[in-house]
């Protein structure tokens, strides 16, 4: 009996134990971890916030007299993907949708859409890393900076944001490293704290009763919703969509003419006679030497006619597509770069130009970013002129030189309109310039990368003449002409030529026999335009490009009119051409 008392009892004071020992895990289940550890403290030299993360480069920010700099590679991957660096030069370029800052390591001097301006603190290099004064640039990139010495701490906002701002409920409120009571603390606030700046939460990500949260200090962490009080939304101001245009655009879809300007037919276009046209692009400017000389065929009284008849005209300036060696040393050159956009701006002045096209083929692949470059130092300084400011560019899928060398939506992003040369397609190989199919297969592509309402559709007007011929058994092709509509047209009457209407294609392809040689042609003429310019409307695009007013007749540019200005849907196209 004894001994089974003492077991009982054993027993009891094992239970007891147990219940005892689960009571207390128990409670240190419940019970918040109180550890406190630093954020930053395996982050070494300066730290760097940008809005909801922590940048860790290799080299830190640089303070310097209070001011912070950052390196050149951590602005370019973090704040400015076209921040370009002219090594040789020792020049840093800044561009923005309305400024060009050129600035000089070491230097106080800088310029701002060419106008000089001093710099309180410049760009440095030390050790071999390049550092970029932000202070200067905030206004310029949108960006707020603040630095917290204390803490070692560069903050950096961008201005185009939206912000949930909280505070905690109370002292008893901390941040910690993750969602669970069980992470160590990263922020405690004492009472003082509480509602004062120190204590202001910014709130990136909800979860179901958690937030993560940015303390004004730099710190990121979670804090359970409970503990958090909303007081307010930031919107801060919003980068706007610059579209300039010196004199307002007409309605509807808008439609730009090339002019290769060899003569004075430009006369014979009026109005009346040739409606549908909105801008001429005259082929005046292109430059023709390494030094980055433009020359000049512009002409006043060409600039007069197109404003008496309510046309503008935009400029189109071409590089030397025949020597791609001294293209890419201009686009390489800081100098260079900047001697030929004075010179377009010169000339726009002069000659009361409403816009630019710029037009740079043949271009190697590895300046693809010098060009894009170009373009964006540029841009600005146009739009200061109150100019338009276009740019031509190859189609997707398109050779190295004619096509890859052009950052599609990086280019999209800094002009005001694209103009997509969507023809060409089989040169220097036999075939149409431009089936429909294939347009708009290119078309679909493009607009991936640029927006429909900078996008312009380049229509073809020419017609290439092919030849086909046996030679010791082989069939030989050869290219013979580039034909305007009147002379494709010509050669079909003359040559009694079979010609069939394609409607994928459309166009239409004729064929004759000549001299023991299989002559061929696929026509662009007004249907194909009709065809063509559906696109426009079914993609809603901002318009047409057309190469080019010397191939045409008269019969196209009432299509144009029609399909350009009084449709204005696709589905109203798509009925005319079923009655």
């Amino acid at each position: 009996m004894r001994r089974r008392l003492v077991n009982l009892l054993s027993i009891y004071l094992v239970v007891a134990l147990c219940l005892i020992l689960g009571y207390y895990f128990w409670l240190k289940a419940k019970e918040p971890n109180s550890q406190v550890v630093g954020f930053f403290d395996d982050i070494p030299g300066t730290r760097l916030v940008i809005g909801s993360e922590v940048i860790v480069e290799e080299e830190p920010p640089l303070i310097r007299e209070g001011r912070v700099l950052l390196p050149f590679a951590t602005v370019k991957k973090h704040i400015d993907p076209y921040i370009w660096w002219d090594e040789a030069q020792q020049k840093v370029i800044v561009t923005t949708k309305d400024r060009v800052i050129r600035m000089e390591t070491g230097k106080l001097d800088a310029l701002i859409n060419e106008e000089p301006m001093e710099l309180q603190f410049p760009p440095v290099e030390e050790d071999g890393t390049l550092y970029i004064p932000m202070d200067f640039l905030k206004d310029f990139y949108r960006i707020n900076i603040r630095y917290m010495p204390e803490q070692g701490v560069v903050i950096v906002d961008h201005r185009n944001s939206i912000y949930r701002i909280g505070e905690p409920l109370s002292a008893e409120a901390v941040i910690r490293t993750g969602m669970s009571i069980k992470e160590p603390i990263v922020r405690e606030y004492s009472e003082a704290e509480l509602g004062s700046q120190a204590a202001e939460l910014i709130i990136f990500e909800e979860y179901e009763s958690w937030y993560r949260v940015r303390t004004y200090e730099g710190i990121f962490g979670y804090i359970p919703k409970a503990d958090v009080v909303i007081r307010d939304i930031i919107i801060t101001e919003r980068d706007t969509d610059f579209n300039s245009t010196s004199s307002p655009l007409p309605a509807g879809k808008i439609n730009l003419v090339w002019d290769m300007t060899y003569s004075k037919k430009y006369m014979e276009f009026s109005r009346e006679k040739s409606p549908g046209i909105d801008i001429w692009s005259p082929t005046w400017f292109e430059i023709i030497d390494r030094e980055g000389t433009i020359k000049n065929r512009a002409n006043p009284e060409y600039v007069e006619w197109a404003h008496n008849n309510g046309w503008q005209v935009w400029g189109l300036v071409a590089n030397a597509f025949n020597d791609i060696e001294g293209t890419s040393i201009i686009l390489n050159s800081t100098e260079l770069r900047h001697n030929v956009i004075r010179q377009i701006l010169a000339y726009a002045a002069l000659y009361d130009l409403d816009g630019i096209n710029l037009d740079f083929e043949n271009i190697y692949l590895k300046d693809r970013d010098a060009y894009t470059q170009f373009v964006r130092e540029i841009s600005p300084l146009l739009r200061e002129q109150g100019l338009v400011v276009s740019v031509a560019v190859g189609v997707p899928g398109g050779s190295e030189t004619w096509s890859l060398s052009h950052d599609r939506r990086a280019l999209g992003e800094t002009v005001d309109y694209v103009c997509l040369m969507t023809y060409d397609q089989n040169w220097p190989s036999p075939g149409s310039s431009a089936e429909l199919e294939w347009v708009e297969d290119r078309l679909v592509a493009t607009l991936e990368e640029v927006t429909p309402d900078r996008l312009l559709l380049g229509i073809p007007l020419y017609t290439r003449l092919w030849a086909e011929e046996e030679v010791d058994g082989k069939m030989k092709t050869s290219y013979l002409a580039a034909l305007t509509i009147d002379g494709a047209w010509k050669r079909v009457e003359e040559n009694d030529a079979t010609v069939v209407w394609n409607p994928s294609q459309g166009q239409y392809h004729a064929t004759y026999e000549k001299d023991g040689r299989t002559i061929k042609m696929w026509i662009e003429d007004a249907d194909a335009v009709n065809a063509k310019t559906s696109l426009v409307h079914k993609y809603n695009l901002a318009g047409a490009c057309v190469w080019a007013a010397n191939f045409a007749n008269e019969s196209v540019w009432p299509v144009f009119e029609r399909n350009l200005k009084q449709i204005s849907h696709y589905e109203e196209w798509n009925a005319l051409v079923v009655d």
